[in-house]
């Protein structure tokens, strides 16, 4: 029975956020047949920021309405949304309508931003509910939230991208001989199609809403370990059980009920000074920005001048690198702030790298040989590898904070996110810093 909780457990987790990690991942099939072209990414970074409203109404529901919302029911509806739009992803991905005078992908981006607000919300809701679950099964919970990251790259490795052929467009006859204009770049069919890699994540979320099934229906007694202690029918407890003051109920499956002490307000002292606390924060700040939204909008211009398969390559490496340094932290913690600070630096020069790349396409440094693309991949993964550790060093501290000091942690990494998506969102959209290119007809210097 514990080995089926786990695995339930661990199908929760990949509900998480498998259905944006996979449209992550999918952007190098998606960006050559997009109106939008070398921009979807940038607006996939907007989409998941305005998702945010998700969590924000919840939070306030909890907190003005205090059991007005009830977890099971909010996950519930939460996994059958995600079902349903990658459903109708899979069928609708291609339609377009006009907006605004041009062509748009309006159901790819409302989808899209559906799916953004159920993987938003989700972190508002899947964790308290473990809290019902002893600590044990919160680990498996994470598994899983790391293999949403995993799976869809491997499937997306296993898919490819095709090959892309020039056809001319025009030719005439010079002398006997055919002269060729101008090319159209078409892109050959991948491994399987678009729509069956979104069907393949429906069938995902549909795993994960049923493992929630059958989890929230076990009539059993799961809160025990060390930070619970459970308490039977009883409803005046003793003065040893320490209730009242200091300690917090939670309802539990099988009628029992989950007392889990809460933690002190983090006055932000402790070990770290005033200064160091800053520190953390701002680099906190930083390394979400460019992680969440600032390099991601960019990832087209800074891949597509290689090629569909360095930007196939890109997209599904660096997703596998994030849950590989997660991996990593567990065999080598770390609470440096000068580690940290080095760390972040070097993962900042490879975003420098990358940006440099983004700013001089469809033109970047090495394009004609092999190892431009290879740099960019690796530049890439080194990239989300070393900030992705270097957020598990911050949790690993903020974590030893308390729960106050966490909370600041997601207020944080939301604010950093959200700056950064709306500083590339004109960069890029209004102002066109960046510039595509044309696979068959651009021509660069040597």
């Amino acid at each position: 029975m514990t080995i089926l909780v786990h695995l339930l457990s661990c199908l929760l987790g990949l509900g998480s956020w498998v259905a944006i990690n996979g449209v992550w991942v999918e952007l190098p099939l998606l960006v050559p047949h997009a109106p939008e072209g070398w921009e979807l990414p940038s607006y996939l970074t907007l989409l998941i920021q305005f998702a945010n409203i998700g969590p924000l109404v919840v939070t306030l529901i909890h907190r003005f309405q205090p059991g007005y919302l009830r977890e099971a029911s909010v996950i519930f509806v939460l996994l059958g949304v995600g079902v349903l739009a990658c459903l109708l992803l899979a069928f609708l991905w291609q339609r377009t309508s006009w907006v605004g005078g041009s062509q748009r992908s309006t159901a790819l981006l409302g989808l899209i931003f559906c799916l953004s607000l159920v993987d938003c919300t989700s972190s508002v809701t899947f964790l308290p509910y473990m809290t019902r679950l002893r600590p044990d099964y919160l680990t498996s919970y994470f598994v899983g939230e790391g293999l949403s990251g995993l799976m869809p790259a491997l499937l997306a490795l296993g898919q490819g991208v095709g090959v892309v052929a020039c056809v001319p467009t025009n030719t005439s006859e010079t002398n006997g001989t055919q002269v060729s204009g101008n090319a159209t770049a078409l892109y050959l069919s991948a491994r399987f199609p678009v729509w069956g890699f979104f069907l393949f994540l429906a069938g995902m979320m549909a795993t994960s809403l049923l493992a929630f099934t059958i989890l929230n229906k076990m009539p059993m007694e799961q809160c025990q370990g060390h930070n619970a202690e459970t308490v039977g029918n009883r409803q005046h407890p003793t003065d040893s059980e320490s209730w009242g003051k200091g300690v917090e109920q939670r309802p539990m499956m099988g009628g029992k009920e989950c007392v889990v002490k809460t933690s002190k307000p983090w006055k932000g002292l402790g070990k770290y000074s005033w200064g160091e606390v800053m520190f953390i924060f701002l680099v906190l700040a930083w390394v979400n920005g460019l992680t969440n939204a600032v390099l991601p909008a960019v990832q087209s211009y800074s891949c597509m001048p290689y090629g569909t398969q360095i930007y196939h390559l890109a997209a599904a490496l660096a997703a596998m690198a994030n849950p590989l340094a997660c991996g990593i932290s567990m065999f080598l913690p770390n609470r440096s702030l000068v580690t940290m600070g080095t760390i972040t630096a070097i993962g900042t020069a490879c975003a420098c790298y990358i940006m440099s790349t983004a700013v001089l396409s469809p033109c970047p440094p090495l394009l004609q040989s092999p190892a431009g693309g290879a740099i960019a991949v690796l530049g890439w993964v080194l990239f989300v590898g070393i900030l992705s550790y270097v957020k598990v060093i911050i949790g690993i501290i903020l974590r030893d904070e308390g729960h106050s000091a966490l909370v600041w942690c997601g207020a944080v990494v939301q604010l950093g996110s959200m700056v950064g998506a709306l500083t590339m969102f004109p960069l890029i959209n209004v102002y066109n810093i960046f510039h595509s290119g044309d696979p068959c007809n651009q021509k660069c210097p040597p």
